[in-house]
């Protein structure tokens, strides 16, 4: 009797010892599956709101568009009249330079922000540190410029690019610049002019001060020019090139997020493929995986029989 229990024994331990086993692989296998199935719902959350933004985007692309053509002619005729009176900085006094980063306060737009505060921080990095201020318009340029020029900054506006822009904006912007307290001699507004759905260039517009304006060359050719006169229409000037930039920025920002959600949702549909697939496959492999041990288990029993 003794010899049939130990016998019985020897005989049950190989199985439990297989049903434990089998209990862990299953566990081990439906923890996978449950990991990528939480990863692949995930996934799919992502890419309906990518999708999502990308409609947005379209329908405020249009109408940035639609804007932009209106708005050119302020930025146009403002630039013509520094190029057409030959408006120059005087070479031998001492430069006082004004660089004007036109961004705006949202990102998932690709690269449009990030190439503007670039342009300024190689000029900063070139030896124009110290005759050179900075104002932000946008708190995408600030965050990537205060960290290594903090001290350049001294103008920061806000909440810029969450509704289409306009010239009351652009007026307010221009008013706090002439009265922030620096005398600058030359200022640049560096923005992205919009070329195309798929393209925009970096560029830059030049404005002057008031003293520099009344020494040019041929502004003679302009009747009736008065101090206060050339002080209105700088002051006019400056927020039209504001305006026009602001416009060329948004009009770049949008056509810029609505092919970067667009390459966001295809990345997202094509990493859902491979999660679906490696899902299918770990799931037929964990049932595979347990019929071979049924089907075992089974063979087992019928030889210890």
């Amino acid at each position: 009797m003794q010899r049939a229990v130990t016998k019985s024994t020897g005989i049950l331990m190989p199985i439990v010892q297989n049903v434990v086993q089998n209990q862990q692989q299953q566990q081990r296998g439906m923890a996978t599956l449950k990991a990528i199935s939480i990863r692949l719902k995930s996934v799919k959350n992502i890419q309906k709101i990518t999708q999502s933004m990308k409609m947005v985007s379209a329908a405020k692309y249009a109408r940035a568009e639609r804007d932009l053509k209106q708005a050119r002619p302020y930025g146009v005729g403002a630039q013509q009249f520094f190029e057409k009176a030959e408006v120059q900085p005087d070479e031998k006094a001492e430069p006082k330079r004004l660089l004007i980063a036109m961004t705006s306060d949202r990102g998932l737009c690709g690269a449009v922000h990030t190439g503007v505060a670039r342009t300024i921080r190689n000029d900063l990095a070139g030896g124009n540190e110290g005759n050179t201020k900075v104002i932000c318009v946008g708190d995408k340029s600030r965050g990537i410029l205060q960290r290594l020029y903090g001290k350049n900054i001294i103008l920061v506006a806000n909440e810029i690019g969450r509704l289409p822009p306009t010239f009351l904006d652009a007026s307010k912007i221009a008013h706090e610049i002439l009265k922030s307290g620096y005398e600058f001699t030359e200022a640049k507004i560096i923005y992205n002019k919009f070329k195309s759905v798929v393209s925009y260039n970096l560029s830059s517009m030049p404005f002057y001060s008031t003293q520099v304006v009344e020494s040019a060359g041929k502004l003679s050719v302009y009747d009736s020019l008065d101090s206060d006169v050339i002080q209105n229409y700088l002051e006019f000037s400056l927020a039209s090139l504001i305006f026009y930039a602001l416009k060329e920025g948004a009009c770049s920002e949008q056509s810029s997020r609505m092919t970067a959600m667009d390459n966001a949702s295809k990345n997202a549909g094509e990493m859902i493929d491979k999660l679906t697939l490696t899902f299918n496959r770990t799931r037929q492999a964990v049932i595979t995986r347990e019929l071979i041990e049924i089907i075992s288990g089974a063979s087992a029993l019928e030889t210890d029989d």
